[in-house]
């Protein structure tokens, strides 16, 4: 008994992914935060979990594949923007997070 694992081979990547996810989120919570203290510590926490997720990703697959998986986190900022800030969504910004995640995918798999 002890701790699970998360194994198979794209593990890292999942990993690395969630990271992205948890970096973002707290991103988005130091935004709330800028006017709600309590927010503040919640991206801290949301932020600190996807970097000790992404140093376990580093530890499961080749730094060459793993951080440009990072590059979503940008995809989760643009959601957050367009759904929880009422940004406004252009023909640039939908180019550049296509980009990114071509870019992200090229990167990412190996054969």
């Amino acid at each position: 008994m002890g701790q699970k694992r998360i194994k198979g081979r794209h593990a890292g990547k999942l990993l690395m992914l969630f990271s992205a996810f948890l970096s973002a989120t707290g991103q988005l919570f130091w935004k709330w935060g800028l006017h709600q203290w309590g927010y503040m510590g919640v991206g801290f926490v949301c932020y600190g979990l996807g970097a000790l997720l992404m140093i376990k990703a580093f530890s499961q697959e080749k730094l060459s594949v793993a951080y440009p998986i990072m590059c979503a986190s940008y995809v989760f900022a643009f959601m957050y923007g367009y759904f929880l800030l009422d940004e406004m969504i252009t023909m640039n910004k939908i180019a550049a997070v296509l980009l990114l995640g071509i870019g992200v995918t090229l990167t990412s798999v190996e054969r």
